[in-house]
């Protein structure tokens, strides 16, 4: 089964949380077929706004949205 991940980032509201500020403006870097490279993606979106407190990436497991009964393993 394929394991399909998002990257996803943008301005958020607080820095502990993950409230975005503007959806309009989310930075859409992808997706991904598996972990290791979506992580690889959120590495280095995330790098880039290093010195930015309010900028936020996560990676979104598109696979538990689209058929959460599913196992984790």
């Amino acid at each position: 089964m394929q394991k399909l991940h998002l990257v996803m980032g943008g301005r958020v509201k607080d820095p502990q949380g993950l409230e975005f500020v503007d959806l309009g403006a989310i930075d859409m870097v992808g997706v991904y077929p598996d972990y290791a490279s979506a992580e690889d993606a959120w590495r280095g979106a995330a790098q880039r706004t290093v010195d930015d407190a309010e900028m936020r990436y996560v990676i979104v497991h598109l696979h538990r949205l689209l058929e959460p009964k599913l196992p984790e393993a």
